[in-house]
């Protein structure tokens, strides 16, 4: 059983653009410029906001972060958006999510300049990656397809099952895996929790993608005897065992699942790290116009 392991895989590709970065500063361009703009106080968030910064100063990028009260406007925050947008210094542009109810989600990434679109949320570049066009894919399934790439993995022909719609997972992955190319070329089959038989289904999975949102809630009995899977949730349970009281988990139950697998991901240390890798290819991008140009 292979472990794939993606915090391995994302320092190797964080090194691979600090190179990059460091030859645009000896040939005198424009270092890469990543703008987060994070609004009200979620914990979860602000971690998340936290490490992307960190992550751009790590590689030697540029990066501004914008806090706006949990109070705030949508019209207030659609004017820091296109403020962003006009921002000819800046070229990625991230608004963190969640946002607060009151605020429309859809006018909020319908705003965001593709060009500066490094989540790859908006209609444009959605568009352009089912077309298989240049495009910035979302950061979650460009890390799955990264994965699938650096550890070899034949998709060619294979049945990929894809557990989860979600715009930001489950979808986008089920369009990248079909497409003409590597990794891609795979039958695909979109389920979800309204999918009758959805364990039957599973069953017959070569690569088994789960991004459903539950804890633990693929078990060997729904896994084919050496498929390829891959776990993209993250909760965390209570365990009296660790010192901090609890664990964090996937949607997969790892132990009896990877007895089955040829290749899993981890959680920790699996998917997650690459969604940070992936914004920050996505800026990289961004800043040497290699999608819009």
């Amino acid at each position: 059983m292979i472990l794939i392991d993606g915090k391995k895989t994302s320092a190797e590709i964080k090194s691979e653009i600090a190179a990059r970065v460091a030859e645009i500063k000896q040939e005198g361009g424009k270092v890469p410029h990543l703008a987060a703009v994070l609004v009200g106080n979620d914990g979860a968030s602000q971690t998340y906001v936290g490490a992307k910064v960190k992550a751009c100063h790590e590689i030697g990028f540029e990066s501004t972060l914008v806090r706006l009260e949990e109070t705030v406007s949508e019209e207030e925050l659609l004017k820091v958006v296109e403020d962003i947008n006009e921002n000819p210094d800046i070229d990625g542009l991230i608004v963190q999510l969640p946002l607060p109810k009151h605020i429309s989600v859809e006018k909020v990434t319908d705003k965001i300049k593709p060009e500066k679109d490094v989540d790859g949320f908006t209609p444009a570049n959605v568009g352009r990656m089912a077309l298989n066009w240049p495009a910035y894919v979302a950061a979650t399934p460009y890390g799955i397809v990264e994965l699938l790439k650096r550890y070899n993995i034949e998709t060619s022909g294979k049945h990929c099952v894809v557990i989860g719609r979600s715009h930001i997972v489950g979808s986008p992955m089920s369009i990248l895996m079909a497409r003409n190319g590597y990794p891609g070329n795979a039958t695909v089959t979109l389920t979800h929790s309204r999918t009758q038989n959805l364990k039957e289904i599973a069953q017959t999975a070569d690569i088994l993608i789960v991004a459903l949102g539950k804890p633990h809630f693929v078990t060997a009995d729904m896994v084919k005897e050496g498929a390829v899977v891959i776990d993209v949730g993250i909760h965390r349970i209570e365990d009296a065992s660790k010192k901090s009281g609890f664990r964090l988990v996937g949607d997969v139950q790892f132990e009896e699942v990877s007895a089955k697998a040829s290749a899993i991901t981890p959680v920790p240390g699996g998917v997650g790290p690459m969604t940070i890798a992936s914004l920050l290819y996505n800026t990289l991008l961004a800043a040497e116009k290699k999608v819009y140009n």
